[in-house]
């Protein structure tokens, strides 16, 4: 298909429960849609105001799982869910942390299971999926009435946006979450308020400042997972927006030739490499685990701050002491000058699911995601991962932990300042190979800021220049 793009309509406007951010259209290439229902071997049922989907009751289904900072039990109710509904279907749940490893050659060989939680670093190309036409589209999903209230869609019940992020240059949408996902500086309060005694930095001078005072304390001002460098642009890509404006991550997500190196990003690596020349960041986790061996680290109080989203709440729970009451901040600003303002948030919508196309039972799986949309499945999936899910008022009224509430808070204070990384989900080998590599260089002071911004703006130039990577633009 090669490098097309066209632009769809205007810029939308996506909000989560709390609060509003802008999402771009993506450019309609009807070329690539697949006709949405799985092939001739798929199996269907009557359809009914009891069975929208039209599932075959006894039509055996397959779920594969990414078993890994949710873990699966949230998983398991949805499944325990179906198995009640369709008590012939004998559901089998399958968890794993190598999904495109034992998914991959399945979907290859033509015997794919029915539903994918395609998540983790082992996670296959979306968008080689849907180039593939190897993924279902959602739609009929999306049009389908919801599990709790037949007179509201599915597409309705969930935080706007949500349809965009599925689509990769489609007229359909291939790919469908779970979760609203907080990304930023994560910190213990009781930490910042009554071992260093600090508020909150705004400014990066305060950061600065913090780092320093936590030294002198013997604490490291950050931690960071030497084996997944990446992680630190968690924390940076929102700067990026407050530097250079949306028009600087727009960049970013179109391939531009000058997008990695624009005087806004040259900003935030330069205040970036102050933290690393001063040895304020807390380095050695190099291992394929190295993000719990970063989190476990910060809640040992070895650290201040880790740039992380917002499952860490769950995945470090084991290691998170009483009272260290778990926080999320936006990236502080760098100047006066910011094009965006203090409280910009990276928050886009997380665990992502889809329904390879050639499926047996492609209803069965889209059925299941009905249902995980439901108050009673969301409700539980927030019980058991203290995630937000990603259906409009589902944890309304509940309890919140402090991560969770912490992390509502700054969506709330965001309004209309969050900022999506499309490029993450669209060029996927991008972020997690040349970006990963040059984030290490940076992070360990092997290279400078101007040979950094050079190795990002090359692998975007080499995605760019690849005839057999689908491009998507931004409108």
């Amino acid at each position: 298909m090669g490098s097309t793009s066209v632009n769809r309509r205007d810029v939308m406007k996506r909000a989560t429960a709390a609060g509003l951010f802008a999402v771009p259209a993506i450019g309609a290439l009807t070329s690539c849609a697949s006709s949405g229902g799985g092939d001739e071997k798929a199996e269907k049922g009557k359809k009914s105001k009891k069975n929208p989907l039209a599932v075959k009751e006894d039509a055996p289904l397959q779920v594969y799982i990414f078993k890994g900072g949710y873990e699966d039990k949230y998983a398991r109710f949805v499944t325990d869910m179906y198995e009640k509904r369709y008590p012939e279907s004998k559901p089998d749940q399958k968890s794993t942390e190598k999904i495109s490893t034992l998914v991959r050659p399945r979907l290859v060989k033509g015997d794919p299971p029915d539903l994918v939680n395609n998540s983790g670093d082992d996670n296959m190309d979306i968008g080689k999926l849907v180039k593939n036409k190897q993924v279902a589209d959602l739609t009929e999903l999306l049009d389908a009435p919801s599990w709790d209230d037949p007179s509201v869609t599915v597409r309705d019940t969930l935080i706007p946006g949500m349809e965009d992020m599925g689509r990769f240059g489609t007229d359909g949408c291939y790919q469908l979450n779970i979760s609203a996902t907080v990304y930023g500086n994560w910190y213990s309060a009781k930490m910042l308020e009554e071992t260093l005694e600090a508020e909150y930095p705004r400014t990066w001078d305060e950061m600065l400042a913090l780092c320093k005072k936590a030294k002198a304390k013997g604490i490291h001002g950050w931690a960071y997972p030497g084996g997944h460098p990446r992680y630190m642009l968690f924390s940076m890509y929102a700067m990026f927006a407050q530097a250079g404006g949306r028009k600087a991550i727009e960049a970013m997500d179109n391939l531009e030739p000058n997008a990695w190196t624009s005087d806004a990003v040259k900003s935030v690596f330069e205040a970036w490499e102050e933290v690393v020349a001063k040895k304020y960041v807390l380095g050695g986790f190099d291992s394929q685990q190295a993000h719990v061996e970063m989190q476990t680290a910060w809640t040992k109080g070895k650290a201040v701050f880790v740039p992380d989203g917002s499952w860490v709440e769950n995945e470090a729970k084991d290691t998170t002491p009483k009272g260290f009451r778990m926080a999320v901040g936006a990236t502080p600003s760098l100047d006066k000058g910011d094009a965006m303002p203090f409280g910009t948030l990276y928050s886009p919508p997380g665990e992502p699911f889809v329904v390879p196309a050639k499926a047996k039972n492609v209803q069965g799986g889209m059925e299941w995601m009905r249902m995980f949309y439901s108050k009673e499945s969301t409700r539980n999936f927030f019980k058991e991962v203290s995630a937000i899910p990603a259906v409009k008022g589902a944890i309304d009224g509940m309890d919140l932990p402090p991560g969770v509430e912490s992390s509502q808070r700054a969506i709330k204070a965001a309004g209309k300042n969050i900022v999506i990384a499309f490029f993450r989900e669209w060029y996927p080998e991008l972020f997690e190979q040349d970006f990963n590599g040059a984030m290490r260089t940076f992070m360990t002071g092997e290279s400078s800021v101007k040979e950094t911004m050079k190795a990002m703006q090359k692998g975007a130039d080499r995605v760019a220049k690849n005839p057999d990577i689908q491009k998507i633009k931004k409108s």
